[in-house]
């Protein structure tokens, strides 16, 4: 089971003052792939250019690695700057199939303070519903904390 107590104090205390977008999603892929059992799959898809995601730091097999925003759930994040929370990618009309063992999907927008997209974070599982509307209000709580004081890119 998820200790979001301890998973937000470890990532507070190793992200402390850290301002490195790419630093600050590697180390909170691995902090959440190593904490929720839930994940296969865990980890970023950057801005890179307006319209377009490339993957970046993440746990697991390989991810896709260019997904426009207006495809797949990541996609859809991207676009709409809303959490998607799908209990079942097959039942998503648009999915993107990046692995054939992934049931469900949780991917949240990740903001500086300033509001700008910088990435979306993606939570993968091989189980059906394995995330909860309280998983996306931790989750984007603690993305909102970690990058509040990163940079945008320069598009």
């Amino acid at each position: 089971m998820l200790d979001h107590h301890t998973l937000a104090a470890t990532v507070r205390a190793l992200s402390a003052g850290e301002t490195d977008a790419i630093t600050l999603m590697a180390t909170l892929a691995c902090e959440v792939h190593q904490a929720d059992d839930r994940c296969s799959w865990t980890g970023f898809y950057r801005v890179v250019a307006p319209e377009l995601l490339k993957v970046g730091p993440y746990q697991g097999g390989h991810g896709c690695l260019t997904i426009p925003f207006g495809k797949g759930v990541c996609g859809a994040a991207a676009r709409t700057g809303a959490a998607q929370l799908v209990p079942d990618v097959h039942a998503f009309a648009d999915h993107i199939a990046c692995s054939a063992t992934t049931q469900s999907e949780l991917v949240l927008p990740v903001f500086n303070r300033d509001k700008a997209l910088l990435a979306v974070f993606d939570l993968d599982s091989e189980e059906i519903a394995a995330f909860t509307e309280d998983d996306v209000r931790f989750y984007q709580g603690l993305l909102d904390e970690t990058f509040a004081g990163v940079e945008a890119p320069k598009l």
